[in-house]
């Protein structure tokens, strides 16, 4: 064997990883509990990052549109062009939720309140209902008679539980005390972060291409680069689309709820809005929801509400969701389905969104390598 200067440093290298990897498995328990730890230093951090992905696009469109009526391109009108389209779109954002906040928490107050009178309605009629169907059947018909359902006695054992069951354990126990705290300290240092994030992110941009420049090779950092852009943009793109339709959405239920003259329009317009986020099973996640709230008030409107939402669905899905989202994902549906399933069992809810643009960036770079290859070798693409 060739015992070249090269060589020698492979050999090197193979040792050096092989004792690491001999002792990471040998103190696993310890290696686990400084990841979790050096997690936890970095996890304010890696919020504030994706706080400064999803800020950044509403912000860009709005720094642009500024510069585009200020006319003015010195530097230091870019700068507070900066400064002042991140305070827009922090004042948006803050509007939204507080907007949201202020119409949803009193609509959920009134729904409670009208669902408690609309069920000591209804439940009775079901037994009505219920004890003419079992009439014959003796055992069945006592046992239904004997049911009595008393919501004050039901609502006041649920307030009980919150306040002097579960309330006590969660007010006494220090490690869920501890839990808030560091949730709220990493929220507010992981906006603080994004903003530095935005503010400088081109200089962020330009020193950490200069790193990769000096660290890597010219080709390795050019795949780097085109991986960070297509990323971007897929995910951008994505995150845009899903919030515009959503808001289409939620606004055609509002518009034919109201027209309709059907309960709860707001809360189930806003609802249906906001679990269309979640592509594919979001939408009829808040028909399911939206359906239980009517059916205590009419089963008839219910029923109405059921066909409204297959109506719109079928509108969206074949007219406004192919226009406004398009082809941004570039994913064809069989991988958009596998993305939704993979991300829901991982991480839930934020895997669901997360996971598609994820696999379509994968899809994408697996095709260019797949044509790339096939290109090398002469043979026609599929």
């Amino acid at each position: 064997m060739n015992l070249s200067k090269d060589n020698i440093k492979k050999m090197c290298g193979i040792i050096l990883f092989t004792i690491v990897a001999f002792l990471s498995i040998q103190n696993l328990g310890k290696v686990i509990a400084g990841l979790q730890f050096v997690w936890g230093i970095l996890f304010p951090f890696v919020l504030g990052g994706i706080f400064a992905f999803i800020l950044n696009i509403p912000m860009r469109s709005i720094e642009k549109l500024i510069l585009k009526l200020s006319k003015k391109k010195k530097k230091r009108t870019k700068a507070v062009v900066r400064s002042l389209s991140l305070l827009i779109t922090l004042f948006l954002v803050m509007g939204v939720i507080s907007a949201v906040m202020f119409i949803v928490i009193p609509q959920i107050g009134d729904t409670v309140r009208e669902l408690t009178r609309a069920a000591e309605a209804f439940f009775p009629k079901v037994q009505v209902w219920a004890e003419d169907m079992f009439k014959n059947n003796k055992q069945i018909y006592d046992w239904i008679s004997g049911i009595q359902i008393n919501m004050d006695r039901i609502i006041e054992t649920a307030f009980n539980f919150l306040q002097n069951g579960a309330g006590d354990v969660i007010g006494s126990t220090f490690s869920a005390t501890k839990a808030v705290v560091s949730g709220i300290m990493a929220f507010f240092v992981g906006i603080i972060f994004a903003c530095y994030l935005l503010v400088t992110k081109e200089t962020l941009q330009r020193q950490l291409t200069m790193l990769m420049n000096a660290a890597l090779p010219e080709k390795a950092v050019e795949k780097i680069l085109h991986i960070a852009k297509l990323s971007s943009n897929t995910f951008s793109s994505f995150f845009t689309g899903q919030c515009l339709e959503a808001l289409i959405l939620g606004s055609m239920f509002f518009v034919v709820m109201t027209i309709m003259r059907m309960p709860y329009s707001l809360l189930i317009s806003i609802l249906i809005a906001f679990a269309s986020l979640i592509p594919i099973f979001g939408a009829f996640i808040g028909c399911i929801v939206g359906a239980f709230l009517i059916v205590m008030v009419s089963p008839l409107q219910a029923l109405i509400f059921i066909i409204t939402f297959l109506v719109i669905q079928q509108i969206e899905g074949n007219l406004i969701y192919p226009k406004v989202v398009g082809t941004s994902v570039g994913l064809p549906s069989m991988w958009v389905l596998f993305a939704v399933t993979v991300g829901s069992s991982l991480m839930g809810v934020a895997g669901m969104l997360f996971f598609i643009p994820f696999t379509s960036v994968l899809y994408s770079l697996i095709r260019e390598w797949t044509y790339g290859r096939l290109e090398k070798q002469g043979k026609q693409k599929a």
